[in-house]
């Protein structure tokens, strides 16, 4: 039973760790806006890129 109980301890202390970590990266990500920085600095590589591919135009 000691047994049972220790295993469950330690999955629920690795659980709440991964979750105290994800809750803290998206927070950092959320407060500094990242993801739209992030957006901004590689859409000229897109831009370029999509104005590269070739399009079929039917009418």
């Amino acid at each position: 039973m000691k047994g049972v109980r220790k295993a469950i301890g330690k999955i629920f202390k690795i659980a709440s760790i991964s979750a105290v970590c994800f809750f803290v990266i998206s927070f950092t990500v959320y407060f500094f806006n990242l993801d739209m920085k992030l957006t901004a600095a590689i859409e000229p590589y897109l831009e370029k890129w999509h104005d590269r591919v070739k399009r079929e135009r039917k009418l």
